[in-house]
């Protein structure tokens, strides 16, 4: 006769015992260091990020002859270059625009105006689009791919996976340039450029106090027509931009909810007669759900240094317009200057991500 197998016991002491209360405090200081050693380095990889766009800028050639070469003399172009310092040795300059950014000087455009006024003005636009645009993924990313996954190979989820597919692979300005032919040009239902009408726009300028983004702008100016007519300018260029990342949520979700439905604690809630829908609701999909956590902190940033094929496409006047303005004008400084904002906004996300991924997922070691 076989004996049966002794019964494993867990080593994982009880969460109330001194045991436990030592293994929370263990973990409690090892994301502590984690955090500290990722917030120094924000520092360094901000340095190497803006070290290469700087010298990167200077191997194109000097930013004033390139932004005013045939609309000035050579005498007036020296002048602007001394003026700005480009004359010096290239270390030297280096040295200054590290300091100007230690101050928050971006440096100024060929139209002597503020880099930062650039990016506040035209910074709050593009975070008005990433908003309405991560609501849409949200709103169809999230949800079909938790039916995809509930549905694996059947064909549903068939055609949401090539769903997810197109809406990831189809450049965003020929999706945005379909959706103005089709809504605006044919149907006529929805204005296919610009944050808000004409007269809206002006009636803005007059708010205070002003925040640029209009939908805040018209919600303080206190009329209902200006609202709407906010909100209708902003669907075509969010569902443009919001496509692209609800084809990404979609796979995400759908591929971390069946990895979540095969681990062994949800085998384990099955075995307790939980229904179906209490095991992947309560269960795994908020654990699928922190992957996607991550890559949306990752896209906030990039759309933020500019959604350049989707504002451009729309005319939204946004981080990514005005940058795709300056690259025209052939404008280098600005375009250093925005590039570098955009450096040190990623950096500071990857850390906001590890914050929040270590603080939402108690199986991240450290």
């Amino acid at each position: 006769m076989v004996e049966p197998a002794p019964a494993q016991v867990s080593d994982s002491p009880p969460p109330g015992s001194r045991k436990g209360r030592a293994g929370a405090r263990s973990r409690r200081a090892a994301l502590a260091r984690y955090l500290l050693v990722r917030l120094a380095l924000i520092v360094p990889t901000a340095w190497i990020l803006v070290t290469v766009v700087f010298f990167l800028m200077r191997v194109v050639g000097d930013p004033i002859t390139a932004a005013m070469g045939g609309r000035m003399t050579a005498e007036q172009i020296n002048e602007r270059k001394e003026a700005a310092g480009l004359n010096r040795p290239i270390l030297t300059q280096y040295w200054e625009y590290l300091s100007g950014l230690m101050r928050g000087d971006f440096g100024r455009s060929a139209d002597n105006r503020e880099i930062s006024e650039v990016i506040t003005v035209y910074g709050a636009a593009t975070l008005e689009l990433v908003f309405w645009s991560l609501l849409i993924a949200f709103a169809i990313g999230i949800p079909l791919g938790r039916y995809a996954a509930t549905h694996r190979d059947r064909p549903a989820d068939v055609v949401l996976r090539l769903f997810a597919i197109l809406a990831y692979a189809a450049p965003v300005f020929f999706v945005g340039l379909l959706l103005k032919l089709l809504f605006s040009v044919k149907l006529g239902w929805l204005p296919g450029s610009g944050r808000a009408s004409t007269n809206v726009e002006l009636a803005l300028q007059n708010v205070s106090p002003k925040t640029n983004i209009m939908i805040i702008d018209a919600f303080l100016y206190g009329d209902i027509g200006y609202i709407g007519d906010v909100l209708k300018h902003a669907i075509l260029p969010s569902f443009a931009l919001g496509m692209l990342t609800a084809g990404v949520f979609l796979r995400l979700v759908r591929i971390n909810l069946l990895q979540t439905l095969r681990s062994g604690s949800v085998e384990a809630a099955r075995a307790r007669g939980l229904s179906a829908r209490v095991v992947t609701g309560r269960h795994a999909f908020k654990n699928a759900l922190i992957p996607v956590v991550t890559v949306m902190g990752m896209y906030i940033a990039v759309h933020l240094g500019g959604s350049v094929l989707t504002e451009t496409t729309f005319e939204w006047k946004g981080l990514g317009y005005q940058l795709a303005e300056y690259l025209k004008a052939r404008d280098f400084i600005a375009v250093q200057g925005i590039v570098a904002f955009v450096a040190l906004l990623v950096a500071v996300m990857s850390f906001v991500v590890d914050v929040v991924v270590s603080i939402i997922d108690p199986r991240v070691r450290f």
